[in-house]
């Protein structure tokens, strides 16, 4: 396990490695700046650079780790990549259902083939399952999202890349936007944010900002009208109640420390 410095998690397992570029939230793709650096250091792991590789060594790893965790699954990769075997995504999900104390996060922009493979999988109650939508242009990433029987299905909003005047958050538990960080990071418009947090709050859909991005993204910050917005999917934190998106209060810099961990990915 690796802890991680994603807001919206707390560790790492990736039993893949490497990816392609698929659409435009593709172009300047953080794991493959990682990968290649975790190459040159030497990192076993990463010995194929940012080519797609499957690491049996590691896959029944969370089974060890007996502390309760939120673990993004392969952030390093797209678990629905068409060079992964159907055979290595029904082993990972196994592993998912027997270590039953995790809650485990997907995220996908191969909704396509997300789709056609859904309905072999016996979904655990403690997988989430997300598709990263950039753009209008890949808006049908939430219809085919929709249609798994995913115990938590939520959306990536990262990168950011233009305005979303209209979505549909039917069968959606939660939101998550975040601009573009790096050294070519692409702009996010403040407006594009407000349009999809006010679509979340008439919904009654949980928004977490994740950051502003930016060539140095802690120099952007967190912040949204003043405020972080760290809310969680409903099903989880409020045992099906409704969500009160005005009165979820501050955190603190010491919650949000708590909230974050630091170190690479596996």
């Amino acid at each position: 396990m690796a802890n991680s410095k994603i807001e919206w998690t707390e560790s790492t397992w990736n039993p893949v490695t490497g990816c392609t570029k698929i659409s435009l939230g593709c172009k300047n793709c953080y794991a493959e700046r990682m990968a290649k650096r975790l190459k040159k250091m030497g990192q076993p792991n990463y010995a194929n650079g940012f080519r797609i590789t499957l690491h049996e060594n590691v896959l029944e790893y969370p089974l060890h780790w007996k502390k309760p965790k939120t673990i993004f699954v392969n952030s390093m990769s797209d678990l629905f990549h068409e060079q992964i075997p159907d055979s290595f995504i029904f082993k990972i999900f196994d592993i998912m259902k027997q270590a039953h104390w995790h809650q485990f996060q997907i995220l996908t922009k191969r909704s396509i083939r997300l789709k056609k493979i859904a309905p072999k999988i016996d979904w655990p109650k403690n997988v989430w399952l997300g598709v990263s939508v950039e753009n209008e242009s890949v808006k049908f990433r939430i219809d085919d999202l929709r249609r798994v029987h995913a115990a938590i299905r939520f959306i990536s909003f990262e990168p950011l890349l233009g305005p979303f005047a209209s979505l549909d958050f039917d069968n959606i538990d939660w939101v998550i936007v975040g601009g573009e960080s790096g050294p070519r990071a692409r702009p996010m418009k403040k407006e594009w944010v407000i349009q999809i947090k006010e679509q979340c709050i008439v919904q009654n859909v949980p928004f977490f900002f994740k950051q502003w991005g930016g060539i140095n993204k802690k120099e952007t910050g967190r912040l949204l009208d003043g405020r972080t917005w760290d809310e969680m999917p409903t099903k989880l934190i409020n045992l099906g109640k409704e969500i009160e998106h005005k009165k979820v209060p501050h955190l603190t810099d010491e919650q949000n420390d708590d909230f974050r961990t630091s170190k690479v990915a596996i």
